[in-house]
């Protein structure tokens, strides 16, 4: 054939998630400095080891007292905690939230979900970031290795490290769930 023929949306589509979703203050469940602020942050990385510099992730959690906020429109908090938030990775890769410490939900494991979007990537992927010395029957039935990659790492500063590995020798653990399809 010696006609060229023209892309079509899915051959040019993306990446665009760190441009075109990301929105200001999305990355602060809670201001800086204020009573109980946790910095949740990290790196995402390819199957290479490489840092990722497009990605963008977004967090849902419970509040410490383990509530699930049910709060409409979450892009303008107006200082409400609404449990959600957004941030894109920068050319480094890494990631940072403002957020609170979540308690489990009824008595649950304290965790935080966590859906990456990246390059590369069809679809979202779903992961949880549990709080140190928290577990439940999910965590507990992984093997050690792979559990050891949805736990978060306290650091020197009292922020929290989660680093996400889309894929290779560290691969984080990612979830599906009945009603999505990847």
């Amino acid at each position: 054939m010696s006609e060229t023929l023209a892309p079509t949306p899915g051959q040019t589509i993306g990446p665009f998630f760190h441009d075109a979703l990301p929105y200001d203050g999305g990355a602060f469940l809670v201001p800086a400095g204020s009573a109980g602020a946790v910095r949740l942050h990290g790196t995402v990385y390819d199957g290479s080891g490489a840092p990722v510099p497009d990605a963008l992730l977004e967090i849902r959690q419970a509040d410490p007292a383990g509530a699930a906020p049910r709060v409409e429109g979450s892009l303008h908090r107006d200082g409400r905690f609404t449990g959600w938030g957004r941030a894109a990775t920068d050319a480094s890769g890494r990631y940072a939230f403002t957020t609170v410490l979540p308690g489990g939900v009824a008595g649950g494991a304290a965790f935080f979900s966590v859906v990456v979007f990246a390059r590369g990537l069809l679809d979202r992927l779903f992961t949880r970031a549990y709080l140190p010395g928290e577990s439940d029957d999910f965590l507990a039935g992984l093997p050690a290795d792979e559990a050891q990659t949805l736990r978060v790492e306290p650091e020197a500063d009292d922020s929290l490290r989660f680093d996400v590995h889309l894929q290779g020798d560290r691969e984080t653990v990612f979830l599906s769930y009945p009603r999505h399809r990847s």
